[in-house]
């Protein structure tokens, strides 16, 4: 387990890639993007339909850039040639056509006068798109290495901080049930420290929708530094977290103003979580069960028993 393998590309080639993931790709590069790139995503990802229909210079206009500008563009999303983003964003805006019928566009964001009706529309919406684009968009390959890792580790230490931090407990919590050795780390020197007693055989994993968080990247370079296998659950593949850890796995929620950071991605963090942890319980079937069992049991037992009322303390 000590050996590095380089970070996993959460980018497949664009040939036969599903419609699907094409605007989970190109939403997904949107951090690391050049200026001038982010500006056609930006116009893309504003009317896929529409953008499907412009000429490469019409496109270029719009994104008040130039024509060698898109095909760069184009070659950051592994896409080879503008006919075939084009095509690629036909069959795209196709399917969320029919996927949305009359419901909000994806990434609308909560307004002012939104009506609480039209709250939990936009929210729901937002919130299945983020788990299927990130479903449509997952490496599967890195996620099975990710579970051998996991199952076969001496101990598991996750880092994450704020919204990140939930999503890190709820991992946590699930391993412990099912007798794995895991930490969680929310405080900056405390991940620091543990990080810096692991080595070959132990996992890191550290959790960052932004994966530009320096309380959790730090963590997870000592840990690297240290001869641990490495893991990242992030939502930008090329972030610096990205960049530093052996295993990628990369959500796609769209964030908006409103709800950036705490809601959509969380969903889609979590999501990924509960695909990690399956797959490690399933390794160990039996045990696992059993465990989870006994845990489940353990709770129901403590929850008939009668509250033992104290007596009262004199006066």
């Amino acid at each position: 387990m000590a050996h590095r393998e380089p970070p996993s590309s959460p980018a497949q080639p664009a040939e036969g890639t599903p419609a699907a993931r094409t605007l989970a790709r190109i939403r997904a590069a949107l951090p690391s993007l050049a200026p001038s790139e982010r500006r056609v995503a930006e116009a893309v990802l504003a009317d896929p339909a529409q953008a499907a229909e412009l000429a490469i210079s019409a496109l270029a206009g719009r994104a008040d850039t130039s024509v060698a500008t898109v095909m760069r563009f184009c070659r950051a999303i592994e896409i080879t040639s503008y006919p075939q983003l084009r095509l690629a964003l036909a069959a795209a805006a196709a399917r969320e056509d029919a996927l949305s019928g009359h419901r909000p566009a994806p990434g609308t964001d909560i307004s002012a006068t939104d009506t609480l009706d039209e709250i939990v529309s936009k929210i729901i919406y937002n919130e299945v798109h983020a788990l299927e684009d990130t479903g449509a968009g997952l490496d599967v390959d890195a996620l099975g290495r990710a579970v051998d890792v996991v199952a076969e580790a001496r101990r598991i230490d996750i880092f994450g901080v704020g919204a990140s931090a939930f999503v890190g407990q709820d991992l946590h919590q699930k391993l412990h049930r099912i007798g794995r050795v895991a930490f969680i780390w929310t405080d900056r020197h405390a991940a620091l420290t543990a990080a810096a007693l692991l080595g070959p055989g132990d996992v890191a994993l550290a959790i960052s929708h932004s994966g530009e968080t320096e309380d959790t990247v730090e963590p997870l370079q000592a840990a690297a530094e240290s001869g641990a296998t490495t893991i990242a659950l992030t939502n930008a593949p090329r972030s610096p977290l990205a960049r530093g850890a052996d295993l990628v796995l990369t959500t796609c929620a769209r964030e908006t103003p409103f709800r950036s950071g705490a809601t959509v991605s969380r969903i889609a963090q979590l999501a990924l979580v509960d695909c990690l942890f399956v797959g490690v319980a399933q390794r160990s079937y039996e045990v696992a069960t059993a465990a989870l069992e006994k845990t489940y049991g353990a709770l129901q037992r403590r929850g008939r028993q009668p509250a033992q009322r104290r007596p009262p303390a004199d006066d």
